[in-house]
């Protein structure tokens, strides 16, 4: 069967126009400015008038907590809440139980995904001191990236050592993502704090503890190694600092060795948000204060950082109670992501094709992911409908198995109205429809 997307404002590629989008089964046939000349007969008319079309959002960073923590999230309710919030394809991290550290546990991933998960999905391999040679064997057709934790981690995820670095750089043949903070700066700062506060160190001084040196040091050498090695793509996640804007590659992006991305939670909230929400914004690398704001947001922009991401990290809400140092860090974000970005758009702090070109066209371009991110004939029918209409986050709307949202109490003015993935209509009207089409997401050498 063939979709007509009739009259939408389309937002591709840098521009802006009214047209139709017609798919032919999972495949975009044609995109077009104003309507097409005749409607296919058969066709199913989906009327876009009065709303934006934009390619399905690409989220390179969510922990889905599958295998082993299922009591917080899964890949099932994930994805659903994925789609509802116009992500299309995910990128799942390795700090899982037992840790997916071998490509046997990425085989298991991937069978899991296939019988439940709504939109499209790719597993990264968590790097370690112990499995160079797992690492050397993976396929870059199947696999998104290996995964770094240069701190924020514990045992066989933890790679602190230049050494260590240097041999998984040398042996990956696909991207690497790194997360950056450096624990010895960590350590230092937080036995000052128990100095001052004993116990109960308050959640305001997550950023003093976690902070930009411990950033900015860890993503300096992180930059430097992959810069020694001509055939390494470096991707450093979540950045929080205005300084670490300045290690990113520029030029055309495909060419880029060293790329960035920036999160809703960095973009969205400052130092402030601490007083009132407390843990509930407690993320590493920590939220830093409103001028990293604003520069992340303007390096974004500028197309100077690629992605904007989710780092989607459900915890209980008992996870995020307690003490500081008890508090687990992480929050769910994937439903709410897109709305969010968009009412920065709202505020004038972003543009629309900014924000389709750093949640759409870049994961495709910096992971190469085949044939998905934008709206382009040939391409995967991934594609989200966009329509002002104000909601309000509260619990009773929320789809994370752990219940709860940084967001609640917010006021939202536009929302997906329908998402799309291969072709077929995973959630309308504020309903998801029961489809599965998720498949795994392939990845193009070149």
């Amino acid at each position: 069967m063939k979709t007509l997307l009739r009259g939408g404002t389309i937002v591709n590629e840098g521009e802006i126009f009214r047209g139709d989008v017609l798919v032919d089964g999972e495949l975009i046939e044609s995109v077009t400015r104003g309507e097409i000349d005749a409607i296919p007969r058969g066709t199913r008319v989906i009327d876009a008038t009065g709303k934006r079309v934009i390619p399905g959002i690409i989220d390179d960073q969510v922990h889905f907590r599958e295998p082993g923590l299922t009591r917080k999230g899964d890949i099932g309710e994930g994805s659903r809440a994925a789609a509802a919030g116009g992500i299309t394809s995910f990128m799942d991290m390795p700090n899982v139980l037992p840790p997916t550290t071998t490509r046997a546990l990425l085989r298991e991933k991937h069978e899991i995904a296939s019988r439940v998960s709504v939109a499209n999905y790719s597993f990264y391999l968590g790097a370690s001191a112990g499995n160079i040679e797992e690492i050397r064997q993976l396929d870059p057709r199947h696999a998104c990236g290996v995964k770094i934790f240069m701190g924020s981690s514990t045992g066989d995820l933890l790679v602190e050592r230049e050494e260590e670095i240097d041999a998984i750089l040398d042996a990956s043949p696909v991207l690497i993502a790194v997360h950056c903070e450096d624990n010895a700066i960590i350590r230092q700062n937080l036995a000052r704090y128990r100095q001052i506060h004993g116990e109960n160190i308050p959640p305001a001084c997550h950023p003093l503890i976690r902070d930009r040196a411990a950033c900015i040091a860890s993503s300096t050498l992180a930059t430097r190694l992959a810069r020694a090695r001509p055939a390494s793509r470096l991707h450093l996640l979540h950045l929080s600092t205005r300084e670490e804007i300045n290690l990113l590659d520029d030029g055309p992006r495909r060419d880029r060795r060293v790329t960035g991305e920036a999160c809703i939670h960095h973009l969205w909230f400052n130092d402030s948000a601490y007083l009132s929400l407390g843990n509930r914004v407690k993320w590493n690398p920590a939220i830093k204060d409103e001028e990293d704001r604003v520069a992340l947001l303007r390096a974004v922009n500028e197309r100077r950082v690629d992605v904007i991401a989710t780092d989607h990290a459900p915890h209980l809400l008992a996870e995020k109670e307690g003490t500081y140092e008890r508090a687990a860090s992480g929050g769910p974000m994937v439903q709410h992501a897109l709305p969010v970005m968009l009412e920065l758009a709202e505020r004038g702090e972003i543009t629309l094709p900014a924000i389709v070109d750093a949640m759409s066209h870049a994961p495709a371009d910096i992971f190469r992911v085949d044939r998905r991110g934008y709206l382009r004939p040939g391409y995967k029918a991934d594609i989200v409908i966009l329509e002002r209409h104000p909601w309000r986050v509260t619990a009773s709307n929320l789809l994370y198995k752990c219940g709860w949202s940084p967001l609640e109490g917010l006021t939202l003015s536009h929302r997906v109205a329908t998402t799309i993935i291969n072709g077929r209509v995973v959630y309308r009207d504020g309903q998801l429809t029961g489809e599965h089409p998720g498949e795994p997401l392939l990845f193009n050498d070149r």
